[in-house]
């Protein structure tokens, strides 16, 4: 994996249920996350694991993969997880490979969402450059879900194109969410307070 792993994290004022839902239904996920343009959930087999497909659309072409998650919903410190590993063989993709998780910490002003992941670069030296437009990405992304369950408008309405402009106060903002573990400094491995559950997961290319 890459020497800096990616985190994320925002303070959502929303009901613990619902931010589950919406991050773990796929159907719900893939409206504000502008990462994914589908993910598809495999016929379950036994309880356990849900492996899925996804893909993303870009310019002439849609990047296709599979992935496998796991999910705690309850936990005796009221904190929720989830974990997943997902690959890609497809060569344009500027992801091969990788892995993280979600962590769901409840406090008195709402829920701390926090991610963490990492992966293999499928671009070599331009891996520089990708990196933190995906850390962009996901954090204007969680920031796009905060304003929707703060009761703001549905996610749909804020494209991907007009996040430049970032003088409508209304429009998500990447800004918004901490970019670094809280403590004042940086750690570059972000995985390595992941849940448990994330060293269980199968290589979803099995």
């Amino acid at each position: 994996m890459a020497a800096r792993t990616i985190y994320v994290e925002a303070l959502i004022r929303a009901d613990m249920d619902r931010l589950w839902l919406v991050t773990q239904d796929p159907r719900e996920h893939v409206r504000w996350d502008v990462r994914f343009s589908r993910i598809e959930p495999q016929a379950a087999v036994d309880p356990g694991p849900t492996h899925f497909d996804y893909s993303r659309k870009v310019p002439f072409h849609v990047v296709h993969g599979v992935g496998v998650n796991i999910g705690e919903k309850r936990r005796p410190d009221g904190t929720r997880t989830s974990a997943l590993r997902f690959s890609t063989a497809d060569r344009l993709s500027p992801i091969r490979s990788g892995r993280g998780y979600w962590r769901y910490i409840p406090t008195p002003d709402g829920v701390r969402f926090v991610t963490g992941y990492d992966y293999e670069s499928g671009w070599g030296p331009l891996d520089v450059v990708v990196r933190p437009i995906l850390g962009w990405a996901t954090a204007w992304s969680f920031d796009r879900m905060r304003i929707w369950l703060e009761g703001g408008p549905e996610p749909e309405r804020w494209r991907l194109l007009g996040a430049v402009n970032v003088f409508r106060p209304d429009r998500p903002r990447a800004g918004r969410c901490l970019r670094a573990p809280r403590g004042g400094h940086r750690r570059d491995d972000h995985l390595s307070n992941a849940p448990a559950t994330l060293a269980t997961l199968p290589d979803p290319k099995e």
